[in-house]
């Protein structure tokens, strides 16, 4: 697995719980543990006992610390770069959601190692959407979940969502697009301003 990864997971820990906790996962999951470099390769086995640690620290459910990773992503200050190249994706959420299919070539595009799985978005209609994500990356549905709403939230767009995980990483989301315009949209510049 791409060190991105694990990377995103441990940043995520560390802003969210501190120091101390990332510590204290890193020992429960292999006491030889350090830290996860961002351009390091690691085997998916260390990387599934380090959230099943983190899910023990914590007392969640995988799902839940995969969706608040997916939230953590786009909404924690650290991070705007990623909301801020995924809000360019569309000047309103339904276009966002429409072009989350070329997500993963845009991600190669950047990263040619980090090889993210590919999501079919359908438009059921003017506010239903399904999203398959294709297997490769077990939790990558529930982590983009938290993305998208985040991302929704960013908008200010009210939407009813689910997630239903594969054995394979394949993942279902089904998203109702209550209403596009249901708050006042967060700013967004094309300039990275802090």
């Amino acid at each position: 697995m791409h060190g991105l990864v694990p990377y995103s997971i441990q940043s995520f820990v560390i802003d969210s719980y501190g120091a101390d906790a990332w510590g204290r996962i890193g020992r429960a999951a292999d006491p030889r543990f350090g830290r996860f470099e961002a351009m390091q390769t690691y085997d998916d086995a260390v990387v599934e006992g380090v959230l099943a640690a983190a899910c023990r620290e914590f007392n969640k459910r995988r799902s839940d610390l995969l969706e608040d990773l997916g939230t953590y992503l786009i909404s924690n200050p650290r991070q705007r770069i990623t909301r801020r190249l995924l809000r360019f994706s569309g000047d309103s959420f339904a276009d966002f959601l429409l072009s989350l299919e070329d997500l993963s070539d845009r991600v190669a595009l950047a990263i040619p190692e980090l090889r993210l799985p590919v999501v079919i978005v359908r438009q059921k209609s003017s506010s239903c959407f399904d999203l398959r994500v294709e297997p490769g990356m077990r939790g990558y549905g529930l982590v983009l979940m938290g993305v998208l709403r985040a991302m929704a939230d960013d908008y200010g767009a009210l939407v009813l969502s689910d997630c239903i995980e594969g054995p394979d990483g394949a993942a279902t989301l089904r998203l109702e697009l209550l209403d596009p315009r249901f708050a006042r949209p967060r700013d967004f510049e094309l300039s990275d301003r802090p």
